[in-house]
């Protein structure tokens, strides 16, 4: 019941607008109905909503639930998306190395799970993350004696989203979205001085004209 985002709409529109650029050039659609039409939406959030580091790390102290207090963390701290890390098996988290092996995507459409192959190039990347989650990781995979092509997390997005809400409800802190720890991440690394191209490249974005696009008000 909720409208659609300025930023979705917007993306909605840039997509269709692509599909229809496509008929012009080899089907002989005379002209670009999204172009005689106009855009819509917003380029980019004229708001974005991140949490600090401090305000994170009060937040999980009400997490009690294992997997989802370590999801929590990897999407702070790693700034991967929500499908990533849903897709993570135990052979994605090396033994030897405080890193994620970013390569899948994990979705499910009409109830059939899926695991997907990154769109790009740059979406298929190691990610470090601190030596401490590192550990915290290999621990829950050893205690869950998951195989290695398991899923380390057994829950989808909408059980993700919902023990976010209530993390949240618990903690007493602004609400924002699960999204919105990716953003905290790029926060936090602008916040530290780090180059924007290495961000773009944690993050997986397709070029720097995104990540600057995004998080140039930072």
């Amino acid at each position: 019941g909720n409208p659609y985002a300025p930023t979705y709409l917007h993306a909605i529109h840039s997509q269709l607008s692509a599909i229809f650029n496509y008929a012009v050039k080899y089907y002989n659609l005379q002209r670009n109905p999204c172009l005689i039409a106009g855009s819509i939406g917003e380029s980019r959030a004229t708001e974005m909503k991140f949490w600090t580091q401090e305000t994170f790390t009060h937040a999980i102290e009400y997490e009690k639930k294992d997997a989802y207090r370590i999801a929590f963390k990897i999407l702070f701290y790693s700034g991967i998306r929500e499908g990533e890390a849903l897709a993570l098996t135990p052979e994605d988290i090396p033994r030897k190395e405080s890193l994620i092996d970013v390569n899948k995507n994990y979705a499910v459409v009409d109830g059939i799970e899926y695991f997907l192959t990154p769109k790009t190039d740059r979406s298929m990347r190691k990610v470090t993350i601190p030596e401490s989650l590192h550990e915290e990781i290999l621990g829950f995979i050893d205690g869950m004696c998951l195989a290695p092509g398991d899923r380390i997390f057994y829950f989808q997005k909408s059980g993700l989203y919902e023990e976010f809400k209530r993390m949240i409800s618990r903690s007493g802190h602004e609400r924002i979205r699960v999204h919105d720890l990716r953003h905290s991440h790029a926060s936090m690394l602008i916040n530290m001085g780090v180059p924007i191209e290495a961000i773009s490249r944690r993050l997986g974005h397709d070029s720097i004209k995104t990540t600057w696009d995004t998080y140039s008000h930072l």
